[in-house]
């Protein structure tokens, strides 16, 4: 089987996990870092799930999975060390049209999670359809040598220098050319150094105008 990769916002979403154990842990944590609203049915928690929901970051639910329990969600996570009860989760999710994962059971999910690495607003997310999350994480990890840090500041930058050359009114042949060149420039290397005064050099080059040191700190601020 072949998945459709996309990327979901859950930014505010209503999500339920089913399981307190530590996998389920692991993908609260997940979801929680991705803004998502999640509900846990689970007999037991892990110490830190019961920290969580001492603090709010997640809503208990009770100990036995109710079907209405999925009223109103976006996604499922199906966590628990029961295989025929994920199975019950999966098909009440599919019964409501809602994503559904199945922790180690494919034929119960009709989306798998893949391995990411995250640099900021970048993300390469590694899949092999399920048929080895081992070799996705190891490929995940030999990228994670060659994507560093230095595209989580390059993309703060380019973030903001987007708005900045969008504004101008220029063509979009224009536009799509000075990208070009920024991207294809030293700029990256010269991030991945510290090196602010080159990286002003290389946008002054590319932008046409005089670029400081300072307004490449300031560029650099997160947003």
């Amino acid at each position: 089987m072949s998945y459709y990769p996309i990327l979901v916002n859950l930014h505010g979403q209503k999500a339920v996990v089913v399981g307190g154990g530590k996998v389920a842990e692991r993908k609260i944590e997940t979801l929680l870092g991705f803004g998502a609203l999640v509900y846990v049915v689970s007999k037991d928690l892990t110490p830190m799930l019961s920290q969580y929901e001492k603090e709010g970051k997640i809503t208990y639910l009770g100990d036995a999975f109710l079907d209405s329990h999925l009223d109103g969600v976006f996604i499922v996570i199906a966590a628990t060390d029961n295989p025929e009860l994920n199975r019950r989760v999966s098909l009440a999710a599919k019964k409501r049209a809602l994503l559904i994962n199945a922790v180690d059971q494919p034929e119960d999910c009709n989306f798998i999670v893949p391995s990411i690495l995250q640099r900021g607003d970048l993300m390469i997310a590694v899949s092999t359809a399920g048929k080895s999350p081992a070799l996705a994480r190891r490929i995940r990890q030999d990228l994670e040598e060659k994507f560093g840090e230095e595209y989580r500041f390059l993309l703060v930058m380019m973030g903001r220098l987007r708005k900045e050359i969008l504004s101008l009114g220029l063509p979009s042949s224009k536009n799509k050319e000075i990208f070009q060149k920024l991207v294809g420039s030293p700029m990256l290397l010269a991030i991945r150094k510290k090196d602010w005064d080159e990286v002003a050099a290389v946008l002054s080059r590319v932008l046409g105008r005089a670029v400081s040191r300072d307004d490449v700190i300031e560029y650099l601020k997160a947003e």
